[in-house]
C-alpha cells in the first residue's frame, strides 16, 4: 500500500466473510488498524475482530452505529447481504461527507440502485472481490460511478492492490467477472475435490488423495501467478506427446469439459443478472 491511501479512515459496515477478507487484506498490506472501524450485528465476533487492533461497534447495542461510523470515514465498505444494501445506503445517507467514497461489496446490486438511496453525486464504487483476498491472492473488479474522481478511484485501487489483482471494468462486465473470478475459487475447489475422489477410486487412501489434490492445485496456482505466463502454454509444457497427461486431456475434451465450464459460467452470470433485477 502506498501513501496514496495509507492515511484514509476506513469503515466496514457489516463484517461477514467478504468484507472480512477485504479488511484482513488491507491490514496485511500495512494499513494502520487505528484508522479502521468495523460494525457487527452482535457480540459474537467482537473479540475476534478487536484482536486485529481495529475499532469495533456492535449495531445491536447502538441503533445509529452504522451512520455514526460512516460519518467519520473517508471510505465506507458496505458488506451486508445484497438484500440489505439499498436499505443501508438510505440509513447512512444523511451522515456521509460529500467526499466520502462508498464501496459496495455486494454482488448484483447496481450503481443506479444504490445511488437512488444516497445523496446526489456521492462518490460510489461497485466492487466484485473474491475470497482469496484474505491470503493476498485475490481478484477484484471495480466499477466507479461518474462522481468518483480519478484520485478517489486510485485510492480505492490502492487499498485493494496489496491483497490481489485489481481491474477497473464497465458495469456491463460485472456479471461476467462475477462468474469468472467471483465464483471461480469454488470451481477450483470443486476440481480438487473431484481429483481427490478419483484418486480414492484408484486405490489411494483418502487422506493421501486429498493431500495430493490440495498440493497439486496450490502448486499449479503458484505457477499461474506469474503474469507473464499463458495458461495454455503451461498446459502444453506438461502434455508430452503420447504421454499420460495427453490421454487425460483427450478424455476431458471428449467429455467437452471446456463447454461444460463455459455453460456453468454462463449460468452464474445469468443468475447474477437475475439477482440485479430481483434486488434492484
Amino acid at each position: 500500500m502506498s501513501e496514496l491511501s495509507s492515511n484514509l479512515r476506513l469503515a466496514f459496515l457489516g463484517t461477514g466473510s467478504m468484507n472480512g477478507a477485504i479488511l484482513r487484506g488491507i491490514l496485511a498490506s500495512g494499513h494502520d488498524p487505528d484508522l479502521i472501524t468495523a460494525t457487527i450485528r452482535s457480540e459474537n465476533r467482537k473479540a475476534e475482530l478487536q484482536e486485529l487492533g481495529i475499532n469495533v461497534v456492535v449495531t445491536g447495542e447502538e441503533a445509529n452505529a452504522n451512520a455514526q461510523v460512516a460519518a467519520a470515514a473517508d471510505v465506507v465498505f458496505l458488506g451486508v447481504k445484497p438484500v440489505g444494501i439499498t436499505q443501508l445506503c438510505a440509513q447512512i445517507a444523511s451522515s456521509l461527507k460529500n467526499s466520502t467514497v462508498v464501496v459496495s461489496v455486494a454482488a448484483a446490486i447496481t450503481l443506479e440502485s444504490m445511488a437512488a438511496k444516497l445523496p446526489a453525486n456521492q462518490p460510489l464504487i461497485r466492487s466484485m472481490p473474491n475470497t482469496p483476498l484474505q491470503v493476498g491472492a485475490g481478484v477484484v473488479g471495480l466499477t466507479p460511478a461518474e462522481a468518483v474522481s480519478e484520485e478517489s478511484l486510485a485510492q480505492v485501487v490502492d487499498l485493494f492492490s496489496g491483497s490481489g489483482d485489481v481491474h477497473v471494468i464497465a458495469e456491463a462486465q460485472q456479471d461476467a467477472l462475477a462468474a469468472l473470478s467471483g465464483s471461480g475459487p469454488a470451481y477450483v475447489f470443486y476440481l480438487a475435490e473431484a481429483m481427490a475422489k478419483a484418486g480414492v477410486q484408484m486405490g489411494l487412501d483418502e487422506s493421501v488423495a486429498i493431500a495430493l489434490a490440495r498440493a497439486t492445485v496450490a502448486g499449479a496456482g503458484k505457477m499461474l501467478a506469474d503474469p507473464q505466463v499463458d495458461p495454455a502454454e503451461l498446459r502444453r509444457k506438461v502434455t508430452s506427446p503420447k504421454g499420460t497427461t495427453e490421454q487425460a486431456i483427450a478424455a476431458f475434451d471428449r467429455a467437452e469439459l471446456p463447454q461444460i465450464v463455459a455453460e456453468g459460467m454462463a449460468q452464474a452470470a445469468r443468475r447474477a443478472a437475475e439477482l440485479s433485477t430481483e434486488l434492484g
